[in-house]
């Protein structure tokens, strides 16, 4: 029994850990507007490196909507949580056309990428 519940556990963690190599396949659909990695330069979107810990509205040289500039944000691992699933219900006027990633996985998976992109 005890060996069940531990291996439950253990899936459990790496799930909410996510999956980075996973996380880079789903990361292909936001690379239309988003860029990483070392010489990524803004686009449609902001450049996402080193975006885990970081304010939000805050990269250099991206001219961010009024609503996220105010947003008071810090993209932690529950916040990018929140808005990779609804952005437009988590700061509401961004200009992140994106309507959310259904998929607690898929979000998982790509916030795990995201914590790989220093840009280094």
């Amino acid at each position: 029994m005890f060996g069940i519940l531990a291996f439950v556990a253990s899936v459990s963690a790496v799930h909410a850990e996510g999956d980075a190599k996973a996380g880079a396949t789903i990361f292909a659909q936001c690379s239309a507007c988003h860029a990483v990695g070392a010489g990524a330069q803004n686009n449609v979107g902001p450049v996402l490196n080193g975006v885990v810990g970081r304010p939000a509205g805050s990269f250099p040289g991206y001219r961010y909507s009024s609503a996220m500039r105010k947003s008071g944000l810090t993209w932690d691992e529950a916040t990018l949580t929140q808005y990779l699933h609804g952005p437009d219900k988590l700061v509401p006027g961004t200009k992140m056309a994106c309507p959310g990633v259904a998929s607690d996985k898929d979000v998982a998976d790509v916030i795990a990428f995201l914590k790989q992109q220093t840009g280094q």
